[in-house]
């Protein structure tokens, strides 16, 4: 299983859709990810577990 990098573009699956975001953090068993901006122009993250993302570019 390959870890992403910071920078990298992953999917994961939330609530059954598939969302793809880009990592901003590494953890040792998961990532922080930004997958897009709320409707305050805030940002939008996440924690997704190594075992549950793959790696888009």
């Amino acid at each position: 299983m390959a870890i992403a990098k910071i920078g990298d573009v992953i999917s994961f699956k939330r609530e059954g859709k598939s969302i793809e975001g880009v990592v901003s953090g590494i953890r040792e068993n998961s990532v922080m990810v930004q997958y897009g901006t709320s409707a305050k122009d805030e940002p939008l993250k996440t924690i997704v577990n190594h075992k549950n993302y793959k790696i888009k570019s």
